[in-house]
């Protein structure tokens, strides 16, 4: 593998398949994969993931908002894509990009049905989202009788779907709750199906819920960590490969005295005589200013270099003291190890938030394409 020689984050597609090989062979042959594209693809690239997966023949796609829909439209996919939280402005953009909205309340029950009407359509593909627990978007129970009676007295669309969002499948300390939650999503899908008069399908498992819950794995599961080589457990990731590895490169290399300070409002003051680096990459580019002043680290020819002072717009500097190393050498953020998740921890968050922040100015790199 060539060293980098600028910041690039790189994205092997042969550990994407092989994570959804492994999602796969959890689960049953007629249970259908719904592949989570939202983010740019958790942070990677939506267009080139999803095109890749296309070809493996995945069933489905999901992303939050119609705009990150129409660009995969824009990019090739044919595949059906669901749309997570729709904005009602957004209702014709959507149809007109044969897109498939989530609906979750009486007012974007109504307002998709008024703009569909406006649209002539017939039969517009819809999914029907339930709250069971997580408490964010969903209708209720109570609700399945008025919602059954509206969709009775029109024919512009017809339920694809019924789903709901498990809150804590990753927990197994909670999994009292998680089955509290299948037992009421199933109570509701057939309650709802007997008032509707056919099956919708059913979807309900994330990456942790395929894992814990393959009793809940139902017509179709949605894998998003996964994919990109993340199971929100040890035992899970031991069989998953992280697709992005993110690098960049030594720009200069200072040698500063004791009591010499580093970086905006001399937040790091040298012990002693130091080597430090500085590396082409900041918070504009993700890396927020929670990993500066010693709790973040890099990693350069093997051996960890500490992020010293606070994290600039456009650079960081470590101290590389005792590591042989020179100006232009590689420099790795996060790969196969340390990984995201390890290097997130250091900043007292999660692998998600460190993958989707990487800014779109870094460059991406495609590995077996």
């Amino acid at each position: 593998m060539p060293k980098a020689k600028e910041t690039v984050l790189e994205i092997d597609l042969k550990a994407l398949k092989h994570n959804f090989e492994y999602i796969k062979s959890k689960l049953k042959a007629d249970t259908k994969i719904l592949a989570v594209v939202k983010a740019f693809a958790y942070g990677s690239d939506a267009n080139t993931i999803a095109n890749y997966l296309q070809d493996m023949k995945i069933d489905y796609f999901a992303v939050a908002y119609v705009n990150e829909g129409i660009a995969l439209r824009e990019a090739g996919i044919k595949t059906p894509i669901l749309v997570l939280h729709p904005q009602p402005i957004n209702f014709h953009a959507l149809i007109n990009h044969c897109l498939e909205p989530s609906l979750y309340s009486t007012k974007v029950l109504d307002e998709f049905i008024a703009v569909a009407s406006e649209e002539k359509q017939s039969n517009y593909p819809v999914h029907i989202k339930f709250n069971t627990g997580l408490n964010r978007l969903g209708f209720s129970y109570n609700d399945v009788y008025s919602i059954t009676t509206k969709l009775h007295e029109t024919n512009v669309v017809k339920v694809k779907s019924l789903f709901s969002h498990l809150a804590a499948s990753e927990d197994l300390n909670e999994k009292e709750f998680t089955l509290q939650q299948i037992n009421s999503f199933k109570e509701i899908a057939h309650r709802f199906s007997k008032k509707l008069g056919y099956q919708p399908m059913l979807h309900l498992t994330n990456t942790s819920g395929i894992i814990n819950y393959p009793e809940a794995h139902l017509d179709m599961v949605r894998a998003g960590i996964g994919l990109y080589g993340f199971g929100n457990a040890s035992e899970i990731d031991k069989h998953l490969i992280p697709i992005a590895s993110l690098k960049s490169v030594i720009s200069q290399i200072h040698n500063i005295k004791k009591g010499e300070t580093v970086g905006y409002n001399r937040a790091y003051e040298s012990g002693g005589y130091e080597k430090t680096a500085t590396i082409p990459i900041g918070h504009a580019d993700g890396i927020g200013r929670q990993y500066g002043n010693q709790k973040g680290f890099v990693t350069i020819n093997n051996q960890r270099a500490p992020i010293i002072g606070n994290v600039c717009m456009d650079m960081i500097m470590v101290n590389i003291t005792g590591i042989d190393c020179h100006e232009g050498d590689e420099v790795i953020i996060f790969g196969q190890d340390p990984n995201a998740s390890q290097f997130a921890e250091t900043g007292n968050t999660i692998s998600y938030e460190i993958i989707t922040a990487i800014s779109q100015r870094v460059k991406r790199s495609f590995l077996n394409r």
